[in-house]
């Protein structure tokens, strides 16, 4: 059995890793005005975050259309007889449900759908570990299987400059946003249940970090850690010297740099920051 991996944009891998590791990818839309753009496609990180200084009203966002999908699908069908799609949490998209749906409309290629339950490159290590996987002429089933085992020590953290956005787009409770606005703290947020939650209040952003950093340490001087990324919005130099100095201590984990591109980055803001990494 032929099995085809298959993931959404919001994952941010890089276009020269999907290529090397066969990763095929719907795109997300992000909309100004009446101009919709696929990201990743239309629209590259770089130009989203210029573009979105030069306007007062913020974008909006949306799942790829089923048609996309299904057009996707019947292409990969003629090649592959299974594909293992990776996608962003259903708590925050619907492309999952989508991409489950396009599934049931398309005769000739078993769909095996994944929420990943949390978005961006920790949904992109999903996608590479299956890419991988299939590579292995690992059964979808399996690789499924596995994914499902990569969940249970999947961690994400992540702080945003301003939860305005987060609240404007409905992905942050409105009382959340409310106090954090008040208080004017740095909260530390992550996933649970497939939605965004405050993790801990912090006062300031470097606390915010030092916390968030003091767990991704604690679990790789016990030897956890199989994979990070450090992950942000229009601000490499604070990724890169994240990594660099975790390397100094940890030479021998892999240690990776990504951003939050268009889709999410519209939520997130720019100067957001976030890490993830998961266990051996």
């Amino acid at each position: 059995m032929k099995v085809a991996v298959m993931t959404d944009s919001t994952a941010y891998i890089p276009k020269a890793m999907r290529d090397a590791y066969g990763i095929h990818m719907v795109p997300l839309g992000v909309i100004f005005g009446d101009e919709t753009y696929q990201e990743e496609v239309d629209l590259t990180t770089e130009e989203f975050y210029q573009k979105i200084k030069d306007i007062k009203e913020l974008p909006t966002t949306s799942q790829p259309p089923i048609g996309l999908i299904t057009e996707k699908l019947e292409a990969l069908r003629d090649e592959y007889d299974a594909v293992v799609s990776v996608h962003l949490s259903s708590g925050i998209s619907g492309t999952y449900q989508a991409v489950v749906s396009a599934g049931d409309m398309v005769e000739g290629i078993d769909v095996y759908a994944f929420d990943s339950e949390i978005s961006c490159m920790a949904q992109g290590f999903y996608a590479l570990e299956a890419a991988e996987m299939a590579k292995e002429n690992k059964t979808p089933e399996q690789i499924i299987a596995r994914l499902e085992e990569m969940k249970k020590t999947m961690h994400g953290y992540f702080m945003v400059d301003d939860l305005t956005n987060l609240h404007r787009g409905g992905r942050l409770n409105g009382a959340q946003a409310l106090v954090g606005s008040l208080l004017q703290v740095k909260p530390v947020l992550h996933f649970v249940d497939k939605v965004i939650v405050p993790f801990e209040k912090i006062r300031t952003r470097k606390k915010a970090l030092n916390r968030i950093i003091g767990m991704l340490e604690e679990d790789a001087q016990e030897g956890k850690v199989a994979k990070v990324v450090f992950v942000h919005a229009n601000d490499e130099q604070a990724a890169m010297e994240l990594k660099e100095e975790f390397n100094e201590k940890y030479p021998d984990t892999e240690a990776l740099i990504s951003y939050f591109g268009p889709v999410i980055g519209t939520h997130v803001g720019e100067g957001a920051i976030g890490v993830c990494w998961y266990y051996k």
